[in-house]
């Protein structure tokens, strides 16, 4: 039974303990836990790194999402590195080689984005829905795969434009963009409206569809939910692809709303770091969302600790501590909110004088 306690409980305790056991690190490399920790805090309300923050966030909001979908099937769709570059770099050439007007540019740039996601995740959905090959397996496999394909469309022999000592895909035109929020000194991705858009359809699906029901069910008990009529592996295959389709998008806010190409060199590991927001946000679009912020502000203040002779990296330290803690976390709730439940079961039952034949007390 899904409480506050195993909803809430352990994303904070996991905050608390990576905190604690980073305090700990700090302090016997010879530093101030308190001055780090408020030099970070103070970071975030200079120049525009809140606003970096909030779209650095947004890449990894959409991120989890991706990997959430999955996760709702028991699917570990570690895929979401390759799927996304995947998407990325199809969309930038496409993107870069249509000459559309405004509005209908960018719905045409998106449509592709979702559908190259979606073709990259149908690979290992297919083939574990017709071999039983290990979604993990061949979605590794593909994580490695796909910098072999961005390399080779890049290429200048293809569809790379070299500018100086930077090779990337055609510039997408100003009509496939989508404008920034000024804020500031900085300036919002306006993809974060659409991010925000996504992460409410998520919601509505699970909680209020059919489909979002059969997912559910088909997670929990792949045999439970057969009895009940649902196709496994009907379900497999589309929430594979609707996790692959979400994956698509995860490039979109730099690319149509800062970079306008994509290249070798453009940022990597996004997908790698939805798991672990998807995992802090206990797969709620909610939770994600902080999750995202709080990853993205701790990538971005973590430049604030070198001003204090601390080692950036102690971010990364805290970062890792937390998906560790989260998942001890989970499972220590989920023991006692079980174990609660029994001993509410069992009052009740030698309240109403219960036999120990029918499941009372002694």
């Amino acid at each position: 039974m899904s409480s506050w306690r195993t909803r809430l409980l352990p994303p904070l305790l996991a905050i608390v303990f990576a905190v604690i056991l980073t305090a700990i690190a700090l302090i016997i490399s010879g530093a101030d836990p308190l001055q780090a920790y408020g030099t970070m805090i103070g970071q975030l309300f200079k120049g525009s790194t809140a606003v970096d923050t909030v779209n650095l966030a947004t890449v990894y909001y959409l991120s989890g999402l991706a990997v959430a979908i999955g996760f709702q099937m028991n699917l570990f769709n570690i895929g979401v590195e390759g799927q996304y570059r995947f998407a990325a770099i199809v969309t930038a050439i496409i993107g870069g080689a249509l000459r559309l007007p405004p509005v209908i540019h960018v719905i045409a740039i998106l449509l592709v984005a979702v559908a190259s996601g979606m073709l990259y995740a149908a690979i290992p959905a297919v083939l574990k829905v017709t071999r039983g090959v290990s979604e993990v397996i061949s979605t590794i496999m593909l994580n490695a795969i796909v910098g072999g394909i961005v390399a080779f469309l890049v290429n200048a022999d293809q569809f790379g434009v070299q500018t100086g000592n930077n090779i990337a895909t055609r510039e997408i035109a100003e009509t496939g963009r989508i404008p920034g929020i000024p804020i500031g000194s900085g300036e919002l991705f306006g993809f974060v409206l659409i991010a925000a858009l996504i992460g409410a359809a998520y919601w509505f699906m699970l909680n209020r569809t059919r489909f979002g029901f059969e997912l559910k069910a088909s997670g929990e008990s792949t045999t439970a939910a057969a009895a009940g009529g649902v196709n496994a592996k009907k379900m497999t295959l589309i929430a594979m692809l609707l996790s692959g389709g979400v994956a698509g998008l995860v490039a979109m806010p730099e690319l149509l709303g800062r970079d306008f190409t994509y290249g070798i060199t453009s940022t990597q590991m996004y997908g790698f770091t939805g798991i672990a927001v998807a995992l802090l946000g206990r797969n709620h679009p909610a939770g994600i969302a902080l999750g995202a912020l709080l990853w993205a502000f701790l990538d971005r203040s973590a430049v604030s600790l070198e001003q204090i002779n601390v080692s950036k990296e102690i971010a990364v330290i805290m970062q890792g501590v937390i998906v560790l803690s989260v998942v001890i976390a989970y499972e220590i709730v989920r023991r006692a909110d079980l174990a609660a439940e029994q001993r509410r079961v069992g009052r009740a039952l030698a309240g109403k004088g219960s036999s120990v034949s029918e499941g009372g007390a002694v």
